[in-house]
């Protein structure tokens, strides 16, 4: 059969796949839910949920240094990767492989069409579908801020970068009601900590991933900039697009009303 993934392509995977490699670790943690614990036999080693496939399963290197020789070896039927995540050198390498399957992530409905997409490539469509319902209610419980809040995420330190307003990060920002201070930006840029400084009643969010910010780095950054309310926020919740978006709601309530 033909399918389109995010990108537009046409792919054709001729039966339901039996041996699955995942390049995404919010696509694994959806491959799991979805129920296909035989039919994935390759993730990658930042592929942390679920804990026993991170244990079990075979690593293929990272989201940006995908080791093509053992993806071969995994003789897959199926590859599963993303636009921003994997680089398309990788990603046309592996085409000579089998055939890849491509998710594209700015929006909270593109997330959707990703999770509906993969639910029938994979032959999962009605648990794909009972899943979107769960995660829909969940979003309806959301309760944004009903006061203009006006924060910085910042997703790594020396350099110091922060999310721009063309990312998956951004759009959930907005969801609960947080305008980014650099929304202006495209993708993760670089900043100066001196540009915050005259921000006044600002949110400093300091991500778990990719670096992995701790309460040392609260306690520093609130040195330099006094007056921020500098919170540890889980990264997970706020750029991971598969089945974790079930519980990104009620952590953002507890964020944003707590």
């Amino acid at each position: 059969m033909i399918f389109r993934d995010q990108l537009n392509r046409e792919v054709e995977i001729p039966e339901a796949p039996k041996r699955i490699v995942s390049l995404v670790p919010s696509q694994t943690e959806l491959l799991s839910s979805l129920g296909l614990e035989d039919e994935v036999v390759g993730i990658t080693k930042f592929c942390v949920h679920p804990s026993t496939w991170f244990h079990s399963k075979q690593r293929v290197g990272g989201t940006k240094q995908v080791h093509i020789d053992i993806v071969k070896q995994l003789s897959p039927d199926l590859i599963i990767a993303n636009k921003e995540e994997n680089l398309q050198s990788d990603i046309e390498a592996l085409m000579s492989i089998c055939p890849v399957w491509v998710s594209d992530i700015h929006t909270l409905e593109d997330a959707y069409a990703m999770i509906d997409g993969i639910g029938t490539i994979t032959d999962r469509w009605a648990v794909a579908q009972e899943l979107l319902v769960n995660i829909q209610q969940a979003f309806a419980q959301l309760q944004p801020s009903d006061k203009i809040i006006n924060a910085s995420y910042f997703i790594w330190r020396e350099p110091w970068m922060v999310a721009g307003g063309d990312t998956f990060i951004n759009y959930m920002l907005e969801k609960c009601g947080i305008s980014n201070l650099f929304k202006n930006l495209a993708r993760y840029p670089e900043i100066s900590l001196e540009e915050l400084k005259k921000v006044p009643d600002q949110w400093i969010l300091l991500s778990s991933e990719p670096y992995p910010f701790k309460e040392k780095h609260v306690l520093a950054l609130q040195e330099m900039l006094p007056e921020a309310n500098i919170k540890l926020v889980d990264g997970e919740m706020f750029s991971w697009y598969g089945s974790r978006l079930l519980y990104a709601p009620e952590y953002f309530n507890k964020l944003l009303h707590t």
